[in-house]
């Protein structure tokens, strides 16, 4: 059991576009849930864990509670909302002060009320004096007595909520939180990413739809596996960048690089059935530039018709097509048959064993300077480059300093060479490494 198993649960629900993610985002201090001017635009739970009055809470939004038949999205979403409101602590029952009650306020209302969690009000949207008034005599109709006004925008009351929740939370013993690799599970839009997630999980933790592009925000998972303990972070999918709009869209691109950025791992997940694609290798860049590790899963195999021909034609595309991530891992797995889930989890471990690796320093300089000696770096402008001394200078991912006489003097081609020896010389297969040039003065560096 983690901290965050123990943590309790605050949940803020509502209708559409009544601010929930906005409240959400005041709370934290950022920007972590999308926040459009269009209802919906929050679809998966976002979680995050709140610190207040010296108490700690786990704080989770959620998307926008409708009875809609057009809404292909909204019994998914009505799924998660009940489910949440079920793990609940304390529910904050967000409403509108601006725009009054709706049908949907009353539904929601019911909902809560058949939970029978300990329940906070809030009239969002309440900006100024005669919007508190209206919103708080219309919101008190729904029978959790006096609502609170506030403004997410403006910061009003905000700490007079948290204080009631606070006040509300229930006494339980926090147990240290384990150190948990966190994965970002990226990918083109409907590979089965959310599907993976879910997979692993074992619940429906996250919405899955045959729709394309379904999950828009980061979702962060907490879950404790034979294999390791681990944060999985399912994102939206990546469209190329002349494909993309703006808006929610935009957002998510941005949200998936976040994702990456933060990750240990990243999780590429690739169509089966379509093979590697140049938005593959466009994703698989964002996790090399960001230098993280790479495993590459390969789903939908319960669709292959003859399955050796299919790996070995798999194999072959990855070889040929990320050939510029040779050190990535990969394994073939079906999300929807839950299979292959094992050793990808495994393998995802080695990565992040891989990113905390050492070498100790007389060793590394033996096997650069057996590197050099076995292949000469070449001239440059009739200068050849010289190593004096090496250094790892960190993890998380692998770094290694050089001190050269020109870093200027180190060919692309020679860099490649040099970190292929130290990759052999040490297992860092699974993630990448980088190499740091400096000259002996230290008034010269590249990396």
């Amino acid at each position: 059991m983690t901290a965050t198993d123990v943590l309790p649960r605050v949940v803020i629900v509502g209708r559409p576009n009544v601010g929930k993610s906005s409240l959400f985002n005041r709370v934290l201090g950022e920007r972590r849930a999308i926040v459009e001017d269009e209802p919906g635009t929050t679809r998966d739970r976002l979680e995050a864990d709140v610190e207040w009055l010296d108490r700690r809470f786990r704080l989770i939004d959620t998307g926008g509670y409708e009875t809609n038949e057009q809404n292909v999205y909204a019994p998914l979403i009505m799924g998660q909302v009940q489910q949440a409101i079920n793990t609940a602590a304390v529910v904050i029952f967000v409403v509108d002060a601006r725009d009054g009650l709706t049908a949907s306020d009353y539904d929601m209302a019911e909902v809560v009320r058949r939970a029978q969690k300990p329940t906070i009000l809030v009239a969002n949207k309440a900006d100024n004096e005669a919007r508190e008034l209206t919103g708080i005599a219309e919101a008190s109709a729904l029978g959790f007595g006096e609502p609170l006004p506030v403004s997410a925008l403006h910061d009003v009351n905000v700490r007079t909520m948290l204080d009631m929740v606070v006040a509300l939370l229930p006494d339980i013993p926090l147990i240290p939180e384990s150190d948990r690799t966190r994965v970002a599970i990226i990918g083109r839009p409907n590979v089965g990413k959310s599907m993976l997630v879910n997979a692993i999980l074992g619940q429906e933790r996250v919405i899955v739809s045959d729709v394309a592009g379904t999950t828009r925000d980061a979702i962060d998972t907490e879950i404790d596996t034979p294999e390791g303990s681990f944060v999985l972070i399912d994102t939206a999918g990546v469209r190329r960048p002349g494909k993309l709009g703006t808006g929610v869209e935009r957002h998510s691109v941005l949200r998936t690089t976040r994702a990456v950025e933060r990750c240990d791992v990243a999780v590429l997940v690739v169509d089966g059935t379509e093979g590697v694609t140049a938005q593959d290798t466009h994703i698989a860049g964002i996790a090399v530039e960001n230098a993280k590790g790479l495993v590459i899963a390969v789903n939908k195999i319960d669709l292959w018709d003859d399955p050796a021909e299919r790996k070995a034609w798999a194999e072959r595309q990855m070889r040929s097509r990320i050939r510029f991530v040779p050190w990535a891992l990969y394994t073939f797995i079906s999300a929807l048959e839950r299979r292959g889930l094992s050793e990808l989890l495994q393998l995802v471990q080695t990565a992040r064993e891989a990113r905390r690796r050492r070498i100790p320093t007389p060793e590394l300089n033996a096997v650069l300077a057996r590197a050099i000696r076995e292949h000469v770096p070449p001239l440059v402008h009739n200068k050849r480059f010289k190593l004096f001394y090496a250094t790892q200078a960190g993890i998380d991912p692998p770094t290694f300093v050089l001190f050269v006489n020109d870093p200027e003097l180190v060919h692309f081609s020679y860099r490649r060479y040099l970190e292929r020896a130290i990759r052999e010389a040490a297992d860092f297969e699974g993630t990448a490494i980088k190499l740091v040039f400096r000259a002996r003065s230290g008034d010269d560096s590249r990396s």
